[in-house]
């Protein structure tokens, strides 16, 4: 197996996208935080002291799609023209999705994965007070599309 970001020698490196044609692409990642039922019925009650957890990691899952090449040495900047991060309370956890696209040289799948992680922190900084046991669980890209590899999808 090659490694994409490692030369002959394995150093690593930033790959080279400059003779690469921009496409369309998108990536989904999705991911869990679980709570204590009570969290998940102050989130349902809009009563969490802190404020409204969902519009602030929906914000904050957004803004750090943004800024991946800040955050992971090897990533290139691209455009983030699009993103989208739903949260949702379930029987026993807040889900997390995030879509990004682009009509770049490279994929999103780092950005719609760092968006799903940091508003699924952005929800563990805000119930902490309430809820010490939260943790985030099952986050992982779910489908990616456009590039030279295509389409891929799968369910967490």
């Amino acid at each position: 197996m090659k490694f994409t970001h490692l030369n002959d020698a394995g150093t690593a490196y930033m790959v080279d996208v400059t003779e690469k044609s921009p496409t369309v692409r998108s990536a989904t990642a999705q991911g869990e935080v679980a709570c204590s039922p009570e969290v998940l019925q102050a989130l349902r009650d809009g009563t969490v002291p802190k404020g409204d957890v969902l519009a602030v990691a929906r914000i904050a899952g957004i803004s750090a799609a943004k800024k991946v090449p800040d955050l992971l040495p090897l990533a290139h900047t691209i455009g983030v023209h699009g993103c989208v991060v739903d949260l949702s309370i379930e029987d026993d956890h807040v889900f997390i999705s995030a879509t990004v696209r682009t009509a770049d040289r490279t994929g999103v799948e780092m950005e719609a994965l760092t968006a799903v992680t940091v508003a699924a922190l952005a929800v563990i900084d805000m119930v902490k007070g309430v809820d010490r046991s939260a943790v985030i669980r099952r986050c992982g890209i779910v489908a990616k599309s456009g590039g030279r590899s295509g389409d891929w999808s799968r369910e967490l």
